[in-house]
């Protein structure tokens, strides 16, 4: 995903050898590595940026999801204890309704 972002591996690094001049390393050679590394590591920080951004928008998200499903579950608690109620409610109707047929009370 990344990585046809960034140039350099650790082991690119880590193995990285230079050619000696007159009075050592070469300038020239060592400063393009060197900008090399700096735009990788620019490009890390804006890819460890962009993450973090990514992770604290996600976690917004799932707070929300999570205190919609809480509701959602009072909500349906809610509904299953009134409908329990409704429904003894029309139990006692219809045993009442029952209880006239069967001894004949007409009340």
């Amino acid at each position: 995903m990344y990585s046809d972002r960034i140039y350099l591996t650790p082991q690119d690094i880590l193995e990285k050898d230079f050619k000696f001049d007159a009075r050592g390393y070469r300038p020239q050679e060592v400063d393009k590595f060197l900008d090399l590394v700096i735009r990788d590591y620019t490009e890390y920080n804006t890819i460890i940026k962009l993450q973090e951004k990514n992770i604290k928008e996600l976690r917004e998200d799932n707070m929300k999801l999570q205190s919609e499903v809480r509701k959602l579950r009072e909500i349906l608690e809610t509904n299953e204890s009134s409908s329990n109620s409704v429904n003894n409610v029309d139990l006692l109707k219809r045993l009442s309704q029952l209880e006239k047929i069967v001894y004949g009370r007409n009340e």
